[in-house]
Parts: C-alpha cells; sequence; structure tokens
C-alpha cells in the first residue's frame, strides 16, 4: 500500500530520462552548432587574405586580367571581355533543301526558344567586345564598348591592364556616358598604352564643356580621331582648331579627323579653316552632316588655294627667317673663316710686339745653323699660312682654335705651335665621322626647318604675302550640309589651281593637293555646271577611279 501512493508521486519522475534525452539533443545541437560556426566564418577569412589589385601582375590577356583586377578591386558584377561578333555570310538554299518539310524547324523552335530568349537578354548586358589578331588568339587589336556607362573604376582597372596588350591598336567607345573629367581620365591613361594604338573612336559622348581638343594635343600619338555624333558646335570647333595648328605650334601626328554626325556652322568651318592654314599632317577630313553654309564653305576653299598672310603671320615668317639665317651661318664654314681670320689679327698683334726678339733669335740660328736647315726655318707669316693650308682641308669644328692655344695667345707667349695634317688611318675616320655627323645634323635641322608652312616659298602681290595653301589635304568631305552654288564657286577655283599646280609639279615629288572632294547633296542641283566642272576635274585625280578605268580598258586574256 505504501508502494501505491508512491506510484503517482513517480509519475513526473518517468520525464527525467526524457528531459536527459532532451538536454542530450540540445548538447548535439550546441555541439553542431559549434561545428558550423567555424565553417560560417571561413569566407570573410578568405575574404580577409591580401587580394590587392597592386601587387596583381598582368599576363597580357585582357579576359583574364581584366576578371581578376575587377575581383580584387572588390567588384563583383563586371562586364565580361568577348569576342567581337562578325557578320555571317548570307545563306542561300538549295533547291533540294527547299523541296524538305519544315518538320525539323517546328521541333527545334521549341526547344530554342528559351536559348533565343536568353541570348536576347544576354546581348543587353554590358559586354567588352574585343577583336583579336589572326595570327594570335589571345593578343587584342581593337577595343569596342558599347551602349554602357564607363566610371573612373573602370578606367582604373583599364590603367592597369591595357598596358600589358602589346598589339592594341584600337579604342572605340560609343555611348558611354563620358563626361569631361573621365575623358580626362582616359586621355591620362592613352600614353601608358602600347606605342601601336593610334586610333581612338567617342562617338555618341556630348561632353558639356566640349573637351575633344585634349585628344589632339602636341605630345598625343593619336593619328585616327573620330567624333562624330557629339553635339560639337561652334565653339568646340575652335577649340579643335586651334589644337590642329596656331601661329606657334602645330598637331603633327593627327592623320585622319572625322567630325561628321554634329552641330558645326560657317563660323565652326572657318575655326577649322584656320587650324589648316598651318597644318601639315592632316591627310583626312570629314564634316559630313553639319550645318555649314556657304561662307564656311568658301573659308574652307579659300585654305586650299594661294591665301593671303596676315600681319602677325608675315611678322613669324620674317622672324623665323632671320632665326634660319643666324643658324645657317653657325653652320656654314665661313664662320670658320671669319674665326680664323680674327686669330690670324691676333696673332700679327702678337708677332708685332715680339717681332724684334724674332729677328734676334732668327740672326743667331741662322749664323750658327747650317744652310740647309736654314732654308727649313720660316718665317712667323709663312707659319700662318701654313696653318691656313692645313686647316683648309678640316672640318668646320677642327678650324677653331683649342681652348689651351687661346690661353696661350692671351698670355703673350712667342711659341705657336704648328698643327700639321697626318697621314694617320685613324684621323682621316675621325674627321669623316665629325663630317657625317655634321651633314646628319644639317639635314636634320633643314628638315624641321622645312616643316614649318611658313618657310615655303610665298608669292609677293600688290604689297601683301601670299602663301601657296594646304596641299596636304587629300580627302575633305562635305555630304549633307547647307552648301550652294555660292559655295561652289570657291570650291571650283581652288580645284583649277590645285590641278594646274598638279600639272607643273608632275615630275617632282611631294604634295599635290586633293584626291577626293565629297560635296554632294547640299543645297544646289546635281546638274549644276559648277558641280559638274568640278567632279570633271576631280575624275582623274581620284586613284580609286583611275585604276578602275584601267583595270576596265585592259583587255582580258583569251
Amino acid at each position: 500500500m505504501s508502494n501505491e501512493p508512491g506510484a503517482p508521486g513517480a509519475s513526473p519522475r518517468v520525464p527525467r530520462p526524457g528531459t536527459q534525452k532532451a538536454s542530450g539533443s540540445v548538447t548535439k545541437k550546441g555541439e553542431r552548432a559549434a561545428k558550423e560556426k567555424p565553417v560560417s566564418a571561413l569566407p570573410p577569412v578568405g575574404e580577409e587574405e591580401p587580394k590587392n589589385p597592386e601587387e596583381y601582375q598582368c599576363t597580357g590577356v585582357l579576359e583574364n586580367d581584366f576578371a581578376e583586377l575587377c575581383t580584387r578591386s572588390g567588384y563583383t558584377d563586371f562586364p565580361k571581355v568577348v569576342t567581337r561578333p562578325r557578320p555571317h555570310p548570307t545563306f542561300v538554299p538549295s533547291a533540294s533543301m527547299s523541296e524538305k518539310p519544315a518538320i525539323d524547324d517546328q521541333r527545334l523552335s521549341g526547344s530554342c526558344s528559351l536559348n533565343s530568349l536568353e541570348s536576347k537578354y544576354v546581348f543587353f548586358r554590358p559586354t567588352i567586345q574585343v577583336e583579336l589578331e589572326p595570327e594570335d588568339n589571345k593578343s587584342v587589336k581593337e577595343i569596342y564598348i558599347r551602349g554602357w556607362k564607363v566610371e573612373d573604376r573602370i578606367l582604373g582597372i583599364f590603367s592597369k591592364c591595357l598596358p600589358s596588350l602589346s598589339q592594341l591598336q584600337a579604342i572605340n567607345l560609343w555611348k558611354v556616358g563620358l563626361t569631361d573629367s573621365t575623358l580626362t581620365t582616359f586621355i591620362t591613361l592613352l600614353p601608358l598604352c602600347s606605342p601601336t594604338l593610334r586610333k581612338v573612336s567617342l562617338e555618341g559622348n556630348p561632353l558639356e564643356q566640349q573637351s575633344y581638343h585634349k585628344l589632339m594635343a602636341l605630345d598625343s600619338t593619336i593619328a585616327h580621331l573620330s567624333l562624330r555624333n557629339n553635339n560639337i558646335d561652334d565653339y568646340g570647333a575652335q577649340l579643335m582648331g586651334q589644337a590642329l595648328s596656331t601661329l606657334h605650334s602645330c598637331n603633327r601626328t593627327l592623320v585622319s579627323l572625322n567630325l561628321g554626325f554634329n552641330h558645326i556652322g560657317d563660323r565652326g568651318a572657318g575655326y577649322i579653316a584656320d587650324g589648316l592654314r598651318l597644318n601639315r599632317s592632316l591627310l583626312w577630313l570629314s564634316l559630313a552632316h553639319n550645318r555649314i553654309q556657304d561662307k564656311g564653305a568658301l573659308k574652307l576653299a579659300e585654305v586650299l588655294g594661294p591665301f593671303e598672310l596676315t600681319h602677325t603671320e608675315v611678322v613669324e615668317r620674317r622672324r623665323l627667317l632671320l632665326e634660319k639665317g643666324t643658324q645657317g651661318r653657325l653652320r656654314s664654314p665661313s664662320s670658320s673663316r671669319h674665326a680664323d681670320s680674327k686669330l690670324d689679327r691676333e696673332r700679327s698683334q702678337m708677332m708685332g710686339f715680339s717681332s724684334i726678339t724674332l729677328d734676334k733669335v732668327d740672326k743667331l740660328q741662322t749664323i750658327k745653323a747650317p744652310k740647309g736647315l736654314a732654308k727649313k726655318k720660316d718665317k712667323p707669316g709663312d707659319v700662318v699660312k701654313k696653318e691656313e693650308k692645313s686647316g683648309s682641308g678640316q672640318s668646320p669644328t677642327q678650324a677653331t682654335p683649342k681652348k689651351e692655344d687661346a690661353a696661350k695667345i692671351s698670355k703673350g707667349k712667342v711659341t705657336i705651335t704648328e698643327q700639321k695634317p697626318t697621314k694617320g688611318k685613324g684621323t682621316k675616320s675621325g674627321s669623316k665621322e665629325k663630317r657625317s655627323i655634321l651633314l646628319e645634323s644639317e639635314l636634320v635641322a633643314e628638315a624641321t626647318e622645312v616643316v614649318n608652312p611658313l618657310l615655303e616659298p610665298v608669292e609677293h602681290r600688290d604689297g601683301k604675302v601670299f602663301m601657296p595653301g594646304n596641299k596636304v589635304l587629300l580627302h575633305l568631305n562635305l555630304i549633307r550640309n547647307r552648301i550652294t552654288e555660292v559655295g561652289l564657286e570657291g570650291f571650283l577655283a581652288a580645284v583649277q589651281y590645285q590641278a594646274q599646280f598638279s600639272k607643273a609639279k608632275s615630275v617632282s615629288k611631294g604634295p599635290v593637293g586633293l584626291l577626293w572632294l565629297s560635296l554632294a547633296k547640299n543645297c544646289f542641283s546635281p546638274q549644276c555646271p559648277t558641280y559638274a566642272t568640278i567632279q570633271e576635274l576631280m575624275l582623274p585625280r581620284d586613284p580609286i577611279k583611275a585604276k578602275l578605268r584601267e583595270e576596265e580598258a585592259t583587255p582580258f586574256p583569251t
């Protein structure tokens, strides 16, 4: 009986083993949690590992380098580097294939719909398209970025991975949301790239300050620049005209400039024409699809023919001619002759002071010395003549007196050392080397001087100075502007002058003027007689059309 009341009392003790199990289960969960804690803490420990982008050495493979630098910089969703797609050739189905039923196409349409949908969305993802060298599938030749904003972070990564691309030739940025600050960052990146980078295209990137002229600085190495569809107006054209050339500076690397699809008017065309006055490197210029009218067209046509120099240009030309004359006198042998004559005068003065002592010494030597030796002894004047004869075959640099000799002369010493030309091989080779160095320096100096257009031969008429005009420009595109027959008259005069000049200069080498002039789709009729005359004059000058005519004239082999 005593155990019966204890039975109900023992009921609360029954769950104790359960509680032990529960506590055991709790401890197991705690152990699992304790075990899982370091596992969850592993990723942050891995992220804390040193991954400084500055420590990464680029390998020259843009896809790997760009991805690694983006990861190290903490840039997770970065654009991928892909090969630029090429248009597929048109496929013409054969008759046998057209007879087959299109059951296979219907079966594949359902399975390919998802892939096509994904490919459409992938098309809109930001990518960096590259064009590779055909010989090396890893060497990037051109870079294309289109339709997504390029920020300073991307440009900073480019500054680290682009210098390792040894074959990079072109960078094309189309609608990438550039600003004036990001353009400045991009320009500072260009000198770090390979010297093979000569082409830059910035299209669809209107800037508030229109600082595109910074790409045409004097230290720029860009040869081909395309700035289409950037809303460039007359102010931007003024900055670029000044970048082409001014009175004291000139761009000597830019070969082609594309300013199509902008807002350049007559004033802007005048600024571009002012830049062409003294520029002798630009060969290709496009001002198509702008707002140029007759006034701007006449300014452009004026530069192609003889134009009058302004007062400041005439003054600068005279200054350059004076500098050239002084440099020529310094380089010419006449300067050494002047130095010799001056030295002779100094020597004669010194000899006048010591003539009495020299006569006494000569008399004593003639008395003591034999007759044969007395004949060999010459007078001081004869010594000077011998020096002149021996120095006549030397280079101008050898004719100048040394510092030691000048010091001896200034001290009043009578002894004058006679420098006879030796017959050793070493002196001959040395003199030849000096002469070759002088000739090369003169040629280089002449080449650098000829580059300045103000030193070109000019024509004086009615008290004015006229230059022959810019004959280096070969291609000028003015399609779809607002030019009428008034502007055509200016281009007709320029083309007629250049045609006559090229005929007169057919034997000699040098620039001959325009080879392509595109004036179609302006505000005049295609049957305009002035336009027809321009086309007739330009037809034999076009090398492509001339080659086609030659191919058509040659008979086919039978």
